[in-house]
C-alpha cells in the first residue's frame, strides 16, 4: 500500500515541485500542500515561485493562471476535469461579441474564467481587490463585467458604480437556500452569518459580513463570536477550524438535500490524484504562448494593483 502523503513528499524534493491547494480542496489535500489560498493569493504565489513544477489542486483556470505567469514551468492539474461553471458559461466567441457591442468599455473579468476570456479583458479581479480596482477606473468610462453577475451586483452596490454584468453565476454560490439559512440562524441566535459576495442578494443581505474566502477566514479568526455560519464553499471550514479550534463553524445548506454546497469541481482532485500528477507530470497544462501573452498583460495590471 503506498503511503500517498509521504510519497507526494518525496516527489516534490525530487522534482523541485511545489505544490498550491485552493481552500475548497480537500482537508487531506490542503494538509500536505506547501501553500493554501483563494484565487488571488494562488496567483501570487505562482508569480514568485522558483520551483519547476507547480502542481495544482484546484480547478482548470486556475492552473491556466499559474501556467500563464509561468510559461516555462511544468504546471500539471490532478484533473483535467476539473472546471468551473462560471468559467464555462463564459464562452470566449459570445465574450468577444459582447465587448464588441460596447466599443471603448473597461472590461474587467473575474479571474474564474479561461485563457481566451482573460486575454480579451483590461483587468483581471478576485473576490479580494475587485472593488479597489473597479473604484480605480475613470468614472467616465462605461465597465463591462463577467462572468459572475452576483459578484458583480455586490460591485456595484459597494461603489455605486453602473457596470455592464455578464450573465453568469457559480452553481454551488447560487445554492444557497435562504429559508434554511433563516431556520439555522433560530436554532444559533448567537451566531455570525459570514458570506462570500458570490452568493445571491438576499442571502448577503442576512449576512453579518461579507468577503473573499480569505477574508472571511480572518474574519472568523479574529473575531470575538463563537459561533458562525459560514455561507461558501465547506472546504474552507478546515483551515476554520485550524484557525481558531475553540470556535464552532456550520456550513450554511444547500436548498436541496444534497451535498450541492460542495463544489464537484474541486473535489474531482484527489490525494492520488495529486501524487500520480507528481510521479508522471502529467495532465499538463499547455497554451500557445501568443495566448498566454495576451492574457498575461491583465492578470498582471492586477498583482501590480494588489
Amino acid at each position: 500500500m503506498v503511503d500517498l502523503e509521504a510519497e507526494i513528499q518525496r516527489l516534490k524534493k525530487e522534482r523541485n515541485a511545489i505544490l498550491l491547494a485552493h481552500y475548497y480542496q480537500d482537508s487531506e489535500i490542503q494538509d500536505v500542500a506547501d501553500f493554501i489560498g483563494d484565487s488571488l493569493q494562488l496567483a501570487q504565489a505562482a508569480a514568485k515561485t522558483q520551483a519547476d513544477v507547480i502542481c495544482f489542486a484546484g480547478v482548470h483556470f486556475m492552473a491556466e493562471t499559474a501556467k500563464i505567469l509561468n510559461p516555462g514551468r511544468t504546471v500539471v492539474l490532478p484533473d483535467l476535469e476539473a472546471g468551473c461553471s462560471l468559467a464555462s458559461g463564459c464562452p470566449a466567441d459570445r465574450f468577444a461579441a459582447w465587448i464588441a457591442r460596447h466599443p471603448g468599455a473597461v472590461v474587467v473579468s473575474y479571474i474564474n474564467c479561461t485563457a481566451e476570456v482573460k486575454a480579451l479583458s483590461d483587468y483581471i479581479v478576485t473576490s479580494s481587490n475587485a472593488e479597489k480596482i473597479v473604484r480605480s477606473i475613470p468614472e467616465d468610462r462605461t465597465v463591462l463585467f463577467a462572468p459572475d453577475k452576483n459578484l458583480g451586483a455586490y460591485l456595484q452596490k459597494q461603489t455605486g458604480r453602473t457596470m455592464e454584468l455578464w450573465q453568469g453565476s457559480c452553481i454551488v454560490h447560487e445554492t444557497f437556500s435562504v429559508r434554511k439559512l433563516i431556520g439555522l440562524k433560530e436554532r444559533h441566535p448567537g451566531a455570525l452569518v459570514i458570506a462570500h459576495p458570490e452568493c445571491e442578494e438576499p442571502v448577503l443581505a442576512m449576512a453579518d459580513y461579507i468577503g473573499s474566502t480569505t477574508a472571511l477566514l480572518r474574519y472568523a479568526a479574529s473575531s470575538p463570536a463563537r459561533e458562525f455560519l459560514v455561507v461558501t464553499e465547506p472546504g474552507i471550514l478546515h483551515q476554520m477550524e485550524k484557525a481558531a479550534p475553540d470556535k464552532t463553524f456550520i456550513p450554511a445548506p444547500p436548498d436541496a438535500n444534497c451535498a450541492c454546497n460542495e463544489c464537484p469541481f474541486m473535489k474531482k482532485n484527489t490525494l492520488e490524484k495529486v501524487y500520480l500528477a507528481l510521479r508522471d507530470l502529467t495532465p499538463r497544462i499547455e497554451m500557445p504562448s501568443e495566448l498566454m501573452a495576451r492574457a498575461r498583460r491583465p492578470i498582471e495590471r492586477m498583482l501590480a494593483l494588489s
